[in-house]
């Protein structure tokens, strides 16, 4: 798979048009494309737009023209290397740098409401001609500078008329290369001549030698002097963006908790800023890098060094704007030719499938999608891979990064992964079990457990026993639906049956197919979906996705403090956050190491010295995970399991990896020591491979956009690729960070989740939330959307903005919280209202073709059809689908006549040529990823779909996007 090249910045060409050290940092990446030296301790250095300096490449950041706010939106852009291909080629790539951080936030993350109006010359950079100083609240402008130096290099390149002209609009990426030696100079003069040099005392590592440790004053003066309370203490506040290495250095000196507490505006102590100087002196950080702010008369040591509350913007302190990073990934692919005719046909093969390695190519043994399942014998570990349909087992627990599996259960070889239904098969396995000779495992799609009585010694090697049974989702003891969970210790087994909402329990060890269990645990109905199962033989934790307690459904932890024996034993309690603090929080699942410790995985790391007996037993350390300074985002998900062995702790993260701690943690902010199926332990691994979570497509038969609300990110293809896996051209990152160490917690600012989106003519548009952006021009070079509405448009609020489309007549956009779809005339730009709103229950996507304006409803199981030239008067819609037709639709696209249905909980697109057909009630002509109406089994095969969620049809292909338990991106072509 290729694999983004992430590029470096010049700190001060990251300036150049808005940013600076640090500033929206849009990736952890591992192995760079610039000579940089970076480790797992230092994610900082890691990131895209940092203050390192790079050969061939540059980030800037410029404001973002806006429609209804006050702040403006900037963007940060990567522009890429002129070595690496930024257009298509016809070859495939070789590149092999690692790219992205990821946020992995949750699709029910809220993006930060901000109404934004401002016109793109009211959100420039507000510097008069006259000075050639930047103002403190504005990054550094090259072309802006007083250093003489400086100008006279990017006048000999650029000549005055062009110097002049850079000084008030963004370089091109040609003009960033040509600029790269003057800004190198600068850099280097600047690290040498800036008061942050370190003393000729200091030893090389830059600490104070001994003998000056007798004189401390000498150099806390010189950090004093050089870095002023006014700078340490907006730095601390996180209103400066931290150069590399800072946050490491000052959580080391004032502790993680501290510093949080700091950056939640908790003003620092004197003694505070002294020891960010201090850092700041030890790591040599040129002053003029700080936001022009250091080296100047400044407030007394004891300071609070800048505001409690968020920092007036025209006070001239540096505030982090809400910002759009675009990275752009070195991609070369052969372009798909286009000129299909005929028709599609049911069960018909897809041609490629990109957000994936290909079809039944799982990348290598080392390439994981969606791991889960950790168990161990003490010796060997095993984990099943989920998306990937199989199960990997090293015989003895891997003690490092590039360590591959020594067997796989499920498929042939470490290659492939197409599900089955054969004993040596599997279809989306999410857990297992074993004692050292049994192997259990729950083959979650296939509505089974899958027994081997001994340990497997080869590859697809059989299962002995199944157990399965069931045709409803009720409650019993021959009941297996949907099972998550498993756990056995040779004599007993335990299974979550998730859908039927129920726990079963083997006395003995099954001996037979079929053989029901003996006792059964519903939590007298408090059990929703249970998911995963801990115990140590004498007690029962079982983690619920959805718990029925307190009148209302929650994630949480039911708790037995002794192993079951009846049948519906009643809990002994139930917990949802183990430290008491939140409200919500997700189920726990974990194991028990040899000394008794429980070490459990939630929203982060928790270990308690011995099993929990009540609900307020807190945990003796639990890692500060994604929302405190100094954690470490594990990237829980429903997939995140914990098991110990060795002393070692392994862990597996939602972003495709597999995350190793040599040892017990000791300390809430300690990081893991190492990590698999990713670049670096600060990457996700889904985006690292250009694996996206819930892809919506759309294409104009040219260029190919793919946007996802779960990764807050778009896919920009310039031109439709012909082949699987292929990377996209541009990547656009709707997140920003304060400074490097939430970069590397990915703790985003202002995320926004694009939950639809349209494309229409040189105009293209994202909705989500309370969010709306529209480019007017195609967003194919990391070009800034026109206007980005956020909370109102107009007299609209925004409450769950969920639809939008557009047609020559109409721009549509849909609210499903508001149970409306609002109709303008033409793109709205904030200055008139909408002609028409048209009441939808609960509506969700949109098409329009011009003369059809399809409103998909999932809640309603199909589709409302207005005909487009009434929308303005009183012609009601007609229903396609319904309750009994259509199963959870996500999507309903109607293009040049024809009619797609995503029906995605029975996993199949629906096809009519003539959308009429659908209006009045007939069946489908095609159904998509299925081999009829009754195949509603999600597979991931060439003719197979997992949840489909949207269709975008160009004329030439079909390009289907599914959801969540499955991310593949999809393309079929005319057959006949």
């Amino acid at each position: 798979m290729r694999r983004l090249v992430a590029v470096l910045a010049l700190a001060v060409l990251a300036s150049a048009c808005g940013g600076g050290a640090g500033t929206t940092a849009p990736e952890t990446t591992g192995g760079l494309e610039s000579a940089v030296t970076t480790t797992a301790e230092d994610p900082v250095a890691q990131e895209a737009a940092t203050t390192t300096a790079g050969a061939n490449s540059a980030t800037t950041t410029t404001p973002a023209p806006t429609s209804t706010s006050d702040q403006a939106v900037s963007t940060t852009t990567t522009v890429p290397d002129d070595t690496a291909s930024s257009t298509t080629a016809t070859g495939p790539a070789d590149e092999d740098a690692s790219p992205a951080d990821e946020d992995a936030s949750p699709a029910d993350e809220d993006a930060s409401p901000a109404d934004e109006d401002a016109s793109p010359a009211s959100t420039a950079a507000s510097v008069s001609d006259a000075t050639d100083e930047h103002p403190p609240d504005q990054p550094f402008n090259p072309f802006r500078s007083s250093d003489p130096d400086l100008r006279q290099c990017l006048i000999s390149v650029f000549g005055h008329g062009l110097h002049d002209e850079l000084r008030d609009r963004r370089p091109s990426p040609a003009e960033n290369a040509a600029m790269e030696p003057c800004m190198a100079a600068s850099m280097s003069s600047a690290s040498t001549t800036s008061g942050a040099s370190v003393p000729d005392d200091s030893e090389p590592d830059g600490s104070v030698s001994s003998e000056d440790q007798n004189n401390p004053v000498t150099s806390i003066d010189l950090a004093r002097s050089t870095y002023p309370p006014h700078v340490t203490g907006q730095l601390l506040l996180g209103y400066i963006p931290a150069p590399p290495g800072f946050d490491d250095c000052i959580i080391g000196r004032i502790g993680g908790d501290r510093l949080g507490e700091i950056r939640s505006k908790q003003p620092p102590t004197g003694n505070e800023n002294d020891q960010a100087a201090e850092c700041l002196l030890q790591l040599q950080v040129p002053a003029e890098l700080l936001g022009g702010q250091g080296a100047q008369t400044g407030g007394e040591p004891g300071d609070d060094g800048g505001p409690v509350g968020p920092a007036d913007p025209s006070s001239g302190q540096y505030v982090p704007e809400n910002t759009i990073t675009v990275t752009y990934p070195s991609a070369t692919y052969p372009v798909a030719p286009g000129g299909t005719s005929g028709f599609f046909t049911t069960a018909q093969d897809a041609d490629i499938t990109l957000s994936a390695f290909g079809f039944n190519d799982t990348g290598g043994p080392l390439e994981f999608n969606r791991p889960s399942g950790l168990t161990s014998d003490g010796t060997r570990l095993v984990m099943t891979d989920v998306f990937n349909n199989r199960v990997l087992i090293w015989n003895t627990a891997p003690t490092h990064s590039s360590q591959a599996p020594d067997l796989v259960l499920g498929q042939p070889n470490f290659t492939t992964n197409e599900p089955g239904t054969g004993r040596h098969q599997l279809n989306w396995p999410v857990s297992a079990s074993t004692d050292g000779t049994r192997l259990v495992v729950t083959d979650t799609n296939n509505d089974r457990i899958l027994i081997w009585t001994e340990f497997p010694t080869s590859n697809a090697e059989p299962a002995d026993i199944v157990l399965q049974g069931g045709s409803n989702a009720n409650p019993s003891k021959s009941n297996i639906r949907w099972p998550w969970g498993v756990w056995t210790d040779g004599r007993r087994l335990a299974v979550a049956s998730t859908e039927s909402g129920s726990v079963l329990i083997w006395n003995t060890f099954p001996s037979y197919d079929g053989q029901p269990a003996d006792l059964l645990l519903t939590g007298s109905g408090a059990i929703g979906t249970p998911r995963q199962i801990t115990s140590d033989g004498n007690s029962l934790m079982v983690g619920d996705h959805n718990a029925a307690t307190g009148g209302q459904s929650d994630p949480g932890t039911f708790f037995w403090t002794s192993f079951p024996t009846a049948d519906n034993q009643p809990y002994d309690f139930f917990v949802v956050d183990p430290l008491g603090e939140k409200m919500s929080a997700p189920w726990l699942r974990g194991d028990f190491a040899d000394d008794g410790r429980l070490i459990m995985m939630g929203d982060t790391l928790h270990i308690w010295n011995e099993m929990p007996q009540s609900a307020s037993d807190r945990p003796v350390l639990s890692n500060n995970g994604q929302g405190r300074a100094g954690g470490y985002d594990f990237r829980w998900g429903d997939f995140s399991t914990v098991v110990v062995v060795g002393g070692r702790v392994y862990i597996t993260t939602n972003g495709s990896t597999l995350v190793v701690y040599d040892s017990m943690p000791t300390s809430a902010t300690q990081k893991p020591d190492f990590v698999m199926g990713a670049s670096d332990l600060y990457v996700d691994g889904n985006i690292e491979n250009f694996v996206l979570s819930n892809p919506v497509p759309a294409s104009n038969g040219t260029s190919l956009f793919a946007s996802s609300d779960y990764d807050n990110k778009l896919f920009v293809w310039r031109n439709l690729p012909n082949e699987s896996g292929a990377a996209p051209d541009v990547v656009y990152h709707f997140c920003w960070y304060r400074n490097d160490e939430t970069a590397s917690r990915h703790e985003c600012q202002d995320v926004f989740g694009p939950w639809d989106n349209t494309l229409h003519g040189d105009t293209f548009a994202l909705a989500g939330r309370d969010r709306l952006m529209i480019w007017t021009e195609l967003p194919l070079e990391g070009n800034l959307p026109a206007h980005d509405f956020k909370g109102s448009l107009g007299s609209i609020q925004f409450d769950e903005l969920t639809g939008v489309a557009m047609d020559d007549t109409y721009f549509y956009l849909a609210d499903k919280r508001a149970g409306s779809v609002y109709v303008w005339a033409g793109i709205p730009d904030g200055t008139h209202e909408p002609v028409a709103t048209l009441s939808v229950s609960q509506p969700t996507r949109l098409s329009s073709d011009g003369t059809w304006l399809a409103v998909n409803s999932t809640m309603g199981h199909g589709a409302q059809m207005f005909r487009v030239d009434q929308i303005t008067t009183s012609g009601g819609p007609t229903t396609v689908g319904g309750p009994g037709t259509f199963n959870l639709p996500e999507g309903t696209t109607v293009d040049g006549g024809h009619l797609f249905v995503a029906d995605t909980g029975n996993s199949q697109v629906l096809v009519w040529q003539d959308v009429a057909d659908a209006i009045a009630g007939r069946s489908a002509d095609v159904i998509l990823g299925a081999s009829g109406a009754s195949d509603t089994q999600p597979e991931i095969t060439r003719n197979q779909m997992f949840w489909p969620a949207v269709a975008s049809f160009d004329g030439d292909y079909l390009w289907v996007g599914e959801r969540k338990f499955s991310g593949r991106l999809i393309r079929f072509s005319p057959t006949g």
